[in-house]
């Protein structure tokens, strides 16, 4: 799921505001979200 969400996210289809629930709800970690975004979660 984590390079899936990666893709997407790299093609703009998501924001970081959706890759963030993704997190919070437990698709993947703080440190993926981090590794996707750029940002500390």
């Amino acid at each position: 799921m984590f390079e899936k969400l990666k893709r997407f996210f790299n093609l703009k289809l998501y924001t970081k505001k959706q890759i963030h629930q993704f997190a919070e709800k437990g698709v993947i970690t703080p440190e993926q979200y981090t590794a996707i975004t750029g940002e500390a979660f």
